[in-house]
């Protein structure tokens, strides 16, 4: 009878650990979405609430959360009572997975590049790594070239396998400054993730990275959002993105061609108009 329980027990331990391999290779892992049997929620630093008194900020107000992975750093921008945005606060990624570059398959380790919409339901305040929220990707520009990838999430825990790790600290007032701006009103928050501070010289430094072309063209974004001082409307059309495109989103197909009006210059013709443009632009961000 010992032998044949042994025996049986064989296959259930291999499923077990097909589950456990197919969960990492999905993103962080889908442990990110199991419960917790309490709740937490984010909380902001009185620090925090003093520095946002300084810029004129209310503390329902928007958000905008920006990523620099070779700074490994995190940074919070809040909208002032001008309207503009301004930096609130930086916080150290403890840990991200793969290189410079976007994600582009299941199980390549890579966290994405690009722009991402954070909505309510993409909180977790449950999560096993501590908080957690999602990231949107794959967004509509990944899925124009067939990008895959699930659960790539902003987490607590400081271990990361295709996520964006940070110190339970870290995430527990990131957490508590997006929630308050949901609870203002905010439907959405931009996620904006890039490889190196969108600068000219940060592009140049990079030659020859196939990736170019691809940042150059988050650059365009990242320019977009320092000349107004508020986060671009982004849409995607002919598989790229385009920024402030003065159309509604839905009304564009991300595979099909741009419609009239709209700056259909290809990737690869951008890099002139990128290193030419402003670009020290993002190399000193306003910090308070």
């Amino acid at each position: 009878m010992r032998l044949r329980l042994e025996y049986n027990a064989a296959p259930f331990a291999t499923a077990a650990m097909i589950a456990i391999v197919a969960a990492t290779l999905c993103g962080c892992s889908s442990a990110l979405y199991q419960q917790e049997q309490t709740p937490r929620s984010g909380s902001v630093r009185a620090a925090t609430l003093r520095t946002m008194d300084k810029l004129h900020m209310e503390r329902a107000a928007p958000v905008l959360i920006r990523i620099y992975k070779e700074d490994s750093t995190l940074e919070v921008w809040k909208q002032d009572r001008t309207g503009r945005f301004a930096l609130l606060s930086s916080y150290p990624i403890c840990k991200y997975s793969g290189n410079l570059g976007p994600k582009i398959a299941t199980g390549d380790y890579q966290a994405p590049e690009g722009f991402y919409d954070i909505s309510p339901d993409q909180m977790n305040p449950t999560s096993t790594e501590y908080l957690a929220f999602n990231t949107g990707f794959p967004n509509a520009y990944d899925r124009s070239l067939g990008r895959t990838g699930s659960f790539l999430m902003v987490h607590g825990g400081c271990r990361s396998v295709g996520c964006y790790a940070m110190t339970d600290a870290g995430i527990e007032e990131i957490y508590g400054l997006v929630d308050d701006a949901f609870k203002g009103g905010q439907q959405k928050v931009q996620l904006q993730a890039f490889p190196f501070r969108m600068t000219g010289q940060n592009i140049a430094r990079h030659a020859g990275d196939p990736n170019v072309p691809f940042w150059e063209m988050l650059k365009t974004g990242s320019d977009a959002f320092h000349a107004t001082g508020r986060p671009p409307a982004v849409a995607v059309c002919e598989r790229r993105y385009v920024f402030n495109p003065g159309v509604i989103d839905d009304d564009l197909d991300a595979s099909g061609p741009c419609p009239p009006g709209i700056d259909a210059t290809p990737q690869g013709r951008m890099r002139a108009a990128s290193l030419n443009g402003p670009s020290n632009i993002d190399a000193r961000p306003n910090r308070p």
